[in-house]
């Protein structure tokens, strides 16, 4: 009887001993949890509800000459997921693809693909209607950041001088590509604190704050770009043409002023637009310029003492062979000086004072001019244009340079080409950029231009063929060009139809190149097709930049004068008709000022 309670003892003894072991371990572990592990843990902790989270960052803005927005970053929502936690509750996939216009199959698929993930972006940058209604869906794992999205206000009409972004709002093309370091800001850094969802409940730390990118003003003329869009898009409605360009530049700076290209596209939405209409085709695409190129090489003549505009060229009936082919003009002109040898546009004259000079001269002249070389203008994608070597010429390749083949340039290089004829010999790199002017290079003599100039007032007279480019009041140089297209079997009927000049000669200020490719329509003469487009957009460009007529009828001063002798309501009146007669006149540029002013004022 007496071993009963001596056996519970024991068992008593051993429960207390074995229950004493384990809080000695229970005790050891939390001594080892709290002193020798405890940086550790605490560390692992935090990695699991601390996380360091980028704070976005806005875009430089893009201005024009004016200070207009042509680029802005605007803040928007993205949308992230944790993938095992919106997978839990599947009925939220299918409304969830189609507010952001996806499938719901191939989301389910991509998220169990992911599903160990904590992270996983479903749309970037959505549009604010989107983002309200993804987040009235309210879905489990779902959650938002803020991020900024690009927008272009003036779409297709700036599009290729400003370019795009992508991902990440990183710049692909245009402007928005090649400053993409000056506009693109530092991000700043945070630590937060993350809810089991993932989702921010409290922000802890600024580690970094955020920087935003720098602003870029450009020398555009945002009023100028929107009028050359609306003229360059009628000339190719008007004459369903496959593209066109059109290039205003500041004669006395190099800067451009306007720069617009058809067909275009809107960088607001891609998606909609293909890969060739995203070129700036001002600066990346070359032809063969044709007649426009007349009046450099009858420089480089005048240079060389081969012409003087008064010299007379005995023009043959039948044109005349070179190397086995037949250069002619569309007409027979008998006779000519060199003066009217540009108004009249004769290739047989040119291609015989192209004969006449020494090659390595004209050579030297074309490149002086800017041709077979870059403009420096800093644009992604510039083409240099096509002029080869002297050695390389055949006499037929001399000859066909005098009228514009044989070498090919952008409508930029012409536009700045013409812009040394202009500004008395000086060469400006063109820019698109604010940026401190830098010094010009003289490249020929001041009086040869001049020269040049008197002769090319010609061709916008009703003797020349540039006769629908002249502008009422203001006095023009110009010149037209109609160029065939090379093909693979030689040249099509297919044309380039330009026309570049500068106003007003007395003072140039603006020059402006209009290239049209392959006007589809009956007319494809540069004096047809182009010359209009550039009459309508420099009386209104000159017109805008208030820069003052200089080729006033003759009794305007007179009548200005008798108008401050009348009593100051009949002055008004007066007035008023010379302003209703210079927008009367606006797209009627061959109808002489003078007589319209004389038919307003007879009673």
């Amino acid at each position: 009887m007496s071993a009963g309670p001596q056996h519970s003892n024991k068992r008593l003894l051993l429960f207390a001993l074995g229950f004493m072991l384990c809080m000695l371990a229970l005790l050891a572990k939390a001594i080892n949890l709290q002193v020798t592990q405890k940086e550790f843990l605490q560390d692992q902790g935090e990695a699991r509800y601390l996380r360091e989270a980028p704070i976005p960052t806005m875009r430089g803005e893009i201005t024009d000459r004016n200070g207009e927005v042509l680029a802005v970053s605007t803040p928007v929502d993205s949308v992230w997921v944790v993938p095992r936690e919106l997978l839990k509750h599947p009925g939220y996939i299918k409304p969830l693809a189609d507010i952001l216009e996806g499938d719901a199959e191939k989301l389910q698929l991509t998220l169990a693909e992911r599903r160990e993930r904590e992270f996983y972006w479903l749309r970037r940058r959505l549009l604010p209607g989107m983002a309200d209604k993804v987040r009235q869906l309210d879905a489990p794992g779902v959650n938002f950041r803020r991020e900024y999205r690009r927008f272009y206000p003036d779409g297709a009409v700036t599009a290729h001088i400003i370019g795009h972004t992508g991902t990440g709002d990183v710049g692909l093309t245009g402007l928005e590509f090649m400053y993409d370091d000056k506009l693109t800001g530092h991000p700043g850094r945070k630590l937060v604190i993350n809810d089991r969802l993932g989702r921010h409940v409290e922000e802890v730390k600024l580690l970094q704050p955020a920087a935003p990118g720098e602003n870029l003003q450009l020398t555009i003329d945002r009023r100028l770009q929107y009028m050359a869009f609306e003229e360059l898009q009628r000339a190719m409605l008007e004459h369903d043409a496959e593209s066109a360009s059109l290039v205003l530049m500041d004669v006395n700076t190099g800067e451009v002023l306007a720069m617009v290209n058809h067909p275009s596209y809107n960088p607001n939405n891609l998606e909609e637009s293909r890969v060739l209409q995203r070129y700036n085709r001002a600066i990346t695409h070359v032809s063969e310029p044709g007649s426009v190129i007349k009046p450099i090489v009858m420089l480089a003549a005048l240079q060389a003492g081969v012409v003087t505009p008064q010299t007379v060229m005995n023009i043959p009936a039948g044109g005349f062979n070179v190397g086995g082919h037949r250069i002619t003009d569309t007409h027979y002109y008998g006779p000519l000086t060199a003066t009217r040898v540009l108004t009249k546009s004769s290739n047989i004259a040119m291609a015989k004072i192209a004969l006449q000079l020494d090659s390595g001269h004209l050579y030297e002249v074309l490149t002086r001019f800017g041709f077979g070389s870059l403009t420096g203008i800093v644009f992604p994608g510039e083409s240099a244009g096509v002029l080869r070597k002297p050695e390389r010429w055949r006499e037929l390749e001399q000859a066909t340079l005098g009228y514009g083949y044989g070498l090919s340039a952008t409508t930029l290089q012409l536009a700045q080409a013409y812009s040394v004829l202009a500004n008395g010999g000086l060469l400006y790199r063109p820019s698109l950029v604010k940026t401190p002017a830098e010094a010009p290079a003289s490249v020929v003599d001041a009086r040869l231009t001049k020269i040049i100039t008197t002769m090319l007032e010609t061709v916008v007279t009703e003797a020349g063929t540039g006769t629908l480019a002249a502008l009422p009041m203001y006095r023009v140089a110009g010149k037209t060009g109609t160029a065939h297209i090379a093909s693979v079997n030689g040249y099509s009927n297919d044309y380039i139809s330009s026309f570049i000049g500068y106003a007003p000669v007395s003072n140039p200020q603006l020059v402006c190149a209009v290239v049209i490719h392959k006007p589809r329509n009956t007319e494809y003469y540069g004096g047809l097709v182009a010359a209009p487009v550039f009459s309508r957009f420099m009386t209104d460009a000159l017109r805008l930049l208030n820069i003052a007529p200089d080729n006033l009828p003759a009794d305007w001063q007179a009548r200005q004068n008798l108008d401050q002798q009348r009593p100051a309501g009949q002055a008004a009146v007066s007035q008023a008709v010379n302003r209703a007669v210079t927008d009367e006149h606006k797209d009627s540029p061959n109808q002489t000022t003078a007589a319209a002013v004389a038919g307003a004022m007879q009673p």
